[in-house]
C-alpha cells in the first residue's frame, strides 16, 4: 500500500515507472563466431524489458496510446531483426533491438535485452548476455 491511508516511509522518493516486458521469445538469428555457427541461423531465447515515460495515472478508459503496444516490443525482437544480416556477436543483436525501440518511440527511456544461446546449452543451463541501454 504505497499510497492512500498508509503511505510507506521513504517510498514517496522513488520515481514512478512503467516497464513493458516480453520474455522468452524463441527466434532463429544468423549469429556466431565459429565456422560451425556462421552458415545457419542459431536459436536464441530473447527477453526484452522496456522502461517508458508514462502519464500521471492510468484510468479505466485510458487509451492504448498512453502506453506502448506489447506487439511493438515483440516485433523488435522477432520480425524487426533482419533475416539476411549475420550478427557476429549476440551483443549486436541486442543493440539492434534497442535501436529499433528507441527510434520507434520517443517515450522509451531504457531497454534491457537478455539473450540466451540455446544451441550451446548442454544440460539446460542458460548461457548468454544481458545488455542495457538508456536513451542518449
Amino acid at each position: 500500500m504505497g499510497r492512500g491511508l498508509f503511505p510507506l516511509k521513504g517510498i514517496g522518493d522513488l520515481p514512478d515507472s512503467l516497464k513493458l516486458q516480453v520474455h522468452d521469445l524463441e527466434v532463429e538469428v544468423l549469429t556466431g563466431v565459429y565456422s560451425e555457427e556462421t552458415h545457419l541461423p542459431q536459436p536464441l531465447r530473447i527477453s526484452v524489458t522496456v522502461d517508458i515515460d508514462m502519464p500521471e495515472r492510468f484510468e479505466p478508459d485510458t487509451p492504448l496510446k498512453a502506453s506502448k503496444n506489447y506487439m511493438d516490443v515483440k516485433h523488435a525482437a522477432t520480425d524487426g531483426l533482419p533475416k539476411d544480416v549475420h550478427f557476429t556477436l549476440v551483443e549486436a543483436v541486442a543493440e539492434h533491438i534497442c535501436d529499433t525501440l528507441f527510434v520507434g518511440d520517443a517515450r522509451v527511456q531504457r531497454v534491457e535485452v537478455r539473450i540466451v544461446k540455446l544451441a550451446i546449452a548442454e544440460q539446460g543451463e542458460s548461457i548468454g548476455i544481458t545488455l542495457v541501454r538508456g536513451r542518449k
